[in-house]
């Protein structure tokens, strides 16, 4: 554990943004599960990819994820939904 005040505070604040960062994550992963599984049950699939898109687009700005990661999630999702109609 550090001494030094502004140490004290660098190890509070980088535990506060870890948290969040998971958080937004965590919030990624499951509306990209929702899209997958109304792609492969044929329910809500274009709603459910719009939501996993905007909130792709929404964590690449923020920087959770890279731009290309985000382009290549969204692409293999309308990929799946195009395959599945």
């Amino acid at each position: 554990m550090p001494n030094i005040k502004s140490a004290i505070k660098r190890v509070s604040v980088t535990e506060k943004k870890t948290a969040a960062n998971k958080m937004k994550k965590s919030q990624m992963r499951t509306e990209i599960k929702k899209a997958r599984a109304s792609v492969a049950s044929g329910e809500n699939t274009a709603e459910a990819l719009k939501d996993a898109q905007k909130t792709l687009d929404k964590a690449a700005q923020k920087g959770y994820i890279s731009k290309n990661a985000a382009a290549r999630t969204k692409s293999r999702l309308a990929k799946a939904a195009a395959q599945e109609k």
